[in-house]
C-alpha cells in the first residue's frame, strides 16, 4: 500500500514559499498593478480621443479565454446601465461600422484570430482599441490605425483578467455619454487599491483564519466544488473560477447559475455506494461493501448582494454550500461598487487556485 502524502501546512510560512518554485502567488497578487497600469495610460490621455464618441455599440472582443471572460464579466454589469449596446464577441462582427467602438483583447501577440480582429474592425473603419502585448503581428497591424494600450505588467494569461477588466472599464468610462448614473462608477486608482489589500490579506504569512485565499482554499481542497452566482455577473466570475481552478490547480470544479445548482439539488443530496445503495457511515463497512463513496460537492455561491441574507437564505436549500462574498468586510459601512467586490472576489479566487496549486504539488 502507498502511504499517503502528508497533509500540505497552509500557515508554514516557509513551506508555502518554498513550494512556490514558479511564482504563482506573485502572479496571482498582481492584479492591482495591472489596474494601475491601466489607470496611468488613462492619466497620459491615451483614450482622450474617445470622449465624445457617441457609439452606435461597443463590441468587446475576447481573443483568448482570460478576455473573452473580461468581456463576459463587463457587459453583464453595465449593459442595463449603458446608453449604447455592450456586446462580446470572440471575434470582430461583421456588421460592425464607422459607428462602432471596438476593443480587440488577447494575451499571444502572434494568435491570428487576435490580429484577424484587429484589422478587420480597422478595416470597417470602428474606432479600435487594442489590449494585447505590442508585439509581432498585433504591431504590424495595429501600429498607427488604433489606440494600443499594451500590458504593462507581464503576468501568465491566466492572472491577465483584471487587466482585461479594467481596460474594458476604462473604454466605456471615457466616453462621456455611455455610462448612465454614477452608481456603478469606479475610480481606478481605487480599484487597484482594494484589490491590492485583499492581495495583502491573502498574503502567506497570515494564516488560515485571517486569510480570505487560504481559507478557501482549504474548504475546497479534497471536495468535489460546485461554483454558482446569483445573478448574470457572479455567473461569469463563478466560470472564471472553475477556469482558474483548473488551470491554476487542477481542480474540476462545475460553474452554474444558482437556479439550476438549486434545480439538482436532489441529486446533490443522494449519497450512493457504488452498489447503488444509500450510504451510511454508521454502518458502512469498506472490507463488505466496497469503498465509501465520495464526499457530497460543496457549493460555493459567489455573490455581491447587499443583503448576504438574501444570498444565504436561497444557498441554505443546498446540503453543503457556502456563501462567497466580500460585502461586510470593507472598513466602512458602505457597499462598495460592484465592480470593486468583482475585483477583489478575482483575486481572492487566483490566489486559493495558487494555494491549491502548491498543496497538490506537496
Amino acid at each position: 500500500m502507498t502511504a499517503p502524502l502528508p497533509l500540505f501546512d497552509f500557515d508554514d510560512v516557509d513551506g508555502v514559499i518554498a513550494a512556490d518554485v514558479d511564482g504563482v502567488l506573485r502572479s496571482a497578487a498582481l492584479g492591482g498593478a495591472q489596474i494601475r497600469a491601466v489607470a496611468t495610460a488613462v492619466d497620459e490621455r491615451l483614450l482622450d480621443g474617445l470622449a465624445d464618441v457617441r457609439p452606435r455599440s461597443v463590441v468587446f472582443v475576447g481573443t483568448d479565454a482570460r478576455s473573452s471572460r473580461a468581456a463576459e464579466l463587463v457587459v453583464s454589469l453595465f449593459a442595463e446601465h449603458a446608453a449604447a449596446p455592450l456586446v462580446y464577441a470572440p471575434e470582430t462582427p461583421p456588421w460592425v461600422g464607422a459607428l462602432d467602438v471596438v476593443v480587440v483583447a488577447g494575451n499571444d501577440p502572434g494568435d491570428p484570430q487576435l490580429a484577424r480582429s484587429i484589422d478587420a474592425a480597422l478595416r470597417r473603419s470602428a474606432e479600435v482599441i487594442v489590449d494585447a502585448p505590442d508585439e509581432g503581428p498585433v504591431r504590424a497591424v495595429a501600429a498607427g490605425r488604433a489606440v494600443l494600450l499594451a500590458p504593462r505588467v507581464q503576468v501568465p494569461a491566466r492572472y491577465a483578467l483584471a487587466r482585461h477588466v479594467a481596460v474594458f472599464y476604462a473604454v466605456l468610462a471615457v466616453m462621456r455619454d455611455v455610462l448612465r448614473g454614477d452608481a456603478l462608477r469606479v475610480d481606478l486608482a481605487r480599484l487597484a487599491d482594494a484589490v491590492d489589500q485583499e492581495a495583502l490579506r491573502d498574503h502567506p504569512s497570515n494564516e488560515v483564519f485571517h486569510n480570505p485565499a487560504k481559507s478557501l482554499a482549504v474548504r475546497m481542497q479534497s471536495r468535489r466544488v460546485i461554483v454558482a452566482g446569483d445573478r448574470p455577473v457572479t455567473v461569469a466570475l463563478a466560470r472564471h473560477a472553475s477556469e482558474s481552478l483548473l488551470q491554476g490547480a487542477g481542480v474540476v470544479a462545475s460553474a452554474a447559475a444558482l437556479p439550476d445548482v438549486l434545480a439538482a439539488r436532489e441529486r446533490l443530496i443522494e449519497v450512493l455506494t457504488a452498489a447503488g445503495e444509500r450510504y451510511d457511515p454508521l454502518f458502512h463497512d469498506e472490507e463488505l461493501d466496497g469503498p465509501a463513496p465520495l464526499a457530497p460537492a460543496r457549493v460555493f455561491v459567489f455573490s455581491t448582494d447587499s443583503d448576504r441574507l438574501a444570498a444565504q437564505r436561497r444557498g441554505a436549500a443546498l446540503p453543503d454550500a457556502e456563501l462567497v462574498s466580500v460585502v461586510g468586510e470593507f472598513e466602512s459601512d458602505t457597499v462598495p461598487p460592484v465592480l470593486e467586490q468583482i475585483a477583489v472576489l478575482m483575486v481572492r479566487i487566483d490566489m486559493a487556485a495558487a494555494y491549491l496549486r502548491l498543496a497538490g504539488g506537496r
